[in-house]
């Protein structure tokens, strides 16, 4: 086993200082938020009920999901291991998924007493630089705690488990994925439901504004914001924090033995101090637009980044890779300079993070030409505006993809050809990108905070023109902002997938080593091709196709899933505007209560299904054909994960910042049949950017994390002796029956829209002036 060194142990332990140190200015920034005006009465009442409906779902999605964990927690002792090793993982799984929730709870808390902090000072003078900076350091709140827990988290099982530590990690960053794609999946279904409803039976049909108090689907919509963009993408953005990081450690200690363990945890506690930079330094100047503060802020905080971060390696790294106690064989007679090709690949991922915050916002921003073709192709009807938003996100796609495919390229050359060493540098290009995260979650988080006080003001009623008008500019930056981050999370997403592909395969080299050290020997034909890495096998290709299908499978489910709980809400509006007339006149107040409690139901019923995919199809997948063919599921994932990430994300981005252009006065304005074109527009892009599309990039790692969990058991069962083929087969079977039957049962599923009477189907109230 690896033995740390007194030099090392002291380092890991003044980083797992700066991880406190991290947590304490979060509760710092927490004081100063809450210090802001609460605004009026009526504004804190409609906060307070956002809230309530806020706190309520969350208590019950993690009173569901407590049972999954428990289940998982048991499973994981199934996997073979020291037991030393079992206890450890399977108790880090249990912190890595309470630190995702706990991330995902803490940003949607904060973020709705925010919200009516920023309404409060819309009408104030410089009321758009005050909301602004509440916004932004409400979510540099949420970043300094992914910061500082997911440091906390990943030093201290270093402490405890030294040399172990990468074997017990993986239960950690397991636990921080998993929870962050139900939580994802579900705050998405609740999120999309709401606000599809709310556009539909509101905007199109009655004719009255987004967030207008008579709708009984706004504060559900408000609610859903908190719960799917918030609490998810914190935990989205927490998990991709921890798990660079285990890829990290798990390749820098087959790399370069202590120090390569170490090197990754010095790189991210440089982000602690950028995070803590960005939050500082991020302020609105006069009249200029948020989206300019926040990328001056991030791209000063990104060049403070390099510089730290080379101050680093070159003081903690020697010079040649020959004087690293425990390099790896491969890796010691390597020429190059460690500490430069270490730098190297950090500047890439920092710079990649750069370029995916300009493409995104180039792609999506209402000051582009993309947007602005979608945004005029609404004066030819709905139809086009679907297909100009489509158009966008695939070229998106294509261009992102590349970007980092390139970074990726780049890494390879500056590791010199090495496999493995290319491998760990694409790992220290995560956690390059990620010494940025906490301005990342900031910037998440900015837009669904400006979004609710832009709600609150309108329901209130109590903000004048010149302050909706900064609200309105605020939630179009946020629009942005949200869709840059959804950039940079899928980034970060195939950085991570990538390194922990590099960690499988080293995890069924030592699985196969064991097996050859045990005079077992590996049969050839059908079993022998079964751990071939070939690409031109037919069953590795067979892999491949298996895993991007499971990509369209898993969205497709996202999306139906959405479709259906919408429609309950399309309905029950619908009824409410029919039933209770006096709705319009303001003399009966629409049943808000209701509508969050459908939202809650469905969107937490929905949610095992995507869950169950992720985890059993790559079981099913290892056990029935092998290693070699999971490797391929595992690229085709990845491939086809990124492409449909992108283009699920910046599509809907565009077509809700092309709503913008036209509710901003242009072909027609608020009200005009460009207006309605870009209504539904909005609406099919919204489960596309806030559902099926982030929640990609935690299935990309649940995916290959479990890949990684059971390659040991698939190379020992895949040794030639018939029992273990009848016991291989039966886990293959009942892992594919369990993934198939959840799918088999969401499809059989009904929805309000299918049962529905004919008559109440097309009792639609005419559209109402407002």
């Amino acid at each position: 086993m690896l033995e740390l060194g007194t030099t090392s142990l002291t380092i890991v332990g003044v980083i797992a200082g700066v991880a406190i140190v991290a947590l304490v200015i979060a509760v710092l920034l927490r004081r100063q938020v809450l210090a802001a005006d609460t605004g009026s009465p009526r504004m804190q009442e409609i906060a307070g009920a956002i809230e309530e409906g806020a706190q309520a779902y969350l208590r019950r999605q993690f009173r569901t999901l407590g049972i999954f964990a428990v289940v998982v927690f048991a499973l994981l002792f199934l996997l073979p291991a020291d037991m030393s090793v079992k206890i450890g993982r399977a108790i880090a799984f249990l912190f890595g998924a309470g630190f995702s929730a706990a991330i995902g709870y803490l940003g949607m808390s904060l973020a709705v007493r925010a919200n009516v902090r920023v309404a409060a000072v819309a009408s104030v003078p410089g009321g758009r630089s005050i909301g602004a900076g509440i916004a932004f350091r409400t979510g540099g709140v949420v970043g300094m705690s992914v910061v500082g827990l997911g440091l906390l988290g990943a030093a201290g099982v270093v402490l405890v488990y030294r040399g172990d530590a990468p074997a017990v990690l993986e239960g950690f960053g397991f636990g921080a994925a998993l929870l962050a794609m139900f939580m994802r999946v579900g705050g998405g279904i609740f999120t999309k439901a709401a606000d599809v409803g709310a556009d539909l039976v509101g905007k199109v049909e009655q004719g009255i504004p987004e967030d207008d108090p008579r709708n009984a689907a706004t504060i559900a919509d408000n609610v859903g914001d908190n719960v799917g963009d918030c609490a998810g993408m914190a935990a989205d953005l927490f998990e991709s924090y921890a798990v660079v990081l285990v890829a990290s450690l798990i390749l820098g200690t087959a790399a370069m033995g202590e120090q390569g363990l170490v090197l990754p945890l010095i790189v991210t506690a440089v982000g602690a101090v950028v995070a803590a930079l960005g939050v500082v330094i991020t302020r609105v100047r006069g009249s200029e637009s948020g989206l300019t503060a926040i990328n001056r802020g991030f791209y000063i905080s990104a060049v403070v980044g390099v510089v730290l971060a080379a101050i680093a390696t070159l003081a903690y790294l020697p010079s040649s890779f020959g004087e690293i106690q425990g390099v790896s064989e491969e890796l010691a007679d390597h020429t190059g300079n460690p500490q430069l090709i270490v730098i190297a690949a950090v500047v890439v991922g920092i710079v990649l993070a750069g370029v995916i915050l300009w493409l995104t916002g180039y792609f999506t921003g209402t000051t582009s030409k993309p947007t602005k073709h979608v945004a005029a192709t609404s004066r030819t009807g709905a139809a086009t505006v679907v297909l100009s938003g489509i158009g966008v996100g695939f070229s998106s796609a294509v261009y992102t993809a590349g970007i980092i495919a390139a970074a990726i390229c780049a890494v390879f050359l500056i590791a010199g050809g090495s496999v493995w060493l290319a491998l760990f540098l694409v790992a220290l290009a995560g956690c390059g990108l990620l010494t940025t995260v906490g301005i990342i979650v900031a910037m998440d988080t900015f837009g669904p905070i400006s979004d609710n006080a832009q709600g609150v003001a309108e329901m209130s009623g109590e903000v004048d023109e010149e302050g909706a008008q900064v609200l309105t500019d605020l939630d179009a930056v946020g629009n942005t902002t949200k869709a840059i981050t959804k950039g940079i999370a899928i980034a970060t997403a195939v950085l991570a997938a990538t390194a922990l592909f590099g960690s499988y395969a080293d995890a069924v080299t030592h699985a196969l080593a064991e097996i050859s050290d045990a005079g077992q020997a590996m049969a050839g034909g059908v079993v022998g091709a079964m751990v071939t890495y070939e690409i031109i096998s037919p069953i590795t290709l067979v892999g491949v196709i298996l895993g991007g299908a499971t990509v369209f499978l898993f969205s497709g489910l996202a999306i139906d899933a959405v479709t259906r709980a919408a429609g309950a809400i399309v309905f029950e509006v619908r009824r409410q505007f029919r039933e209770m007339p006096g709705i319009m006149t303001g003399q009966d107040r629409p049943d808000y209560a209701r509508v969050v409690d459908i939202c809650t139901k469905d969107s937490l019923r929905e949610l095992a299904t995507p869950g169950l995919l992720a985890a059993f199809a790559p079981i099913a997948v290892g056990f029935g054909l092998g290693v070699g063919p999971l490797a391929g599921f595992l690229a085709g994932t990845i491939g086809a994960g990124v492409l449909m990430a992108v283009f699920l994300a910046n599509s809907g981005g565009a077509w809700d910042n092309a709503k913008k252009i036209v509710e901003d006065g242009h072909y027609g304005g608020k009200g005009s049949e460009a207006h309605a074109a870009t209504v539904i527009g909005d609406t099919v892009g919204d489960p596309f950017k806030d559902t099926a599309g982030p929640a990609i990039n935690p299935l990309i790692k649940v995916m290959n994390l479990v890949s990684l969990l059971i390659a040991p058991a698939v190379v020992q069962l895949s040794v030639p002796a018939d029992t273990n083929h009848a016991v291989r087969i039966s886990i293959a079977v009942v892992a594919a029956a369990i993934a198939l039957g959840a799918v088999f049962v969401s499809r059989r599923r009904t929805g309000t829209v299918d049962t529905a009477d004919d008559g109440a189907s097309t009792d639609v109230p005419q559209p109402v002036e407002s």
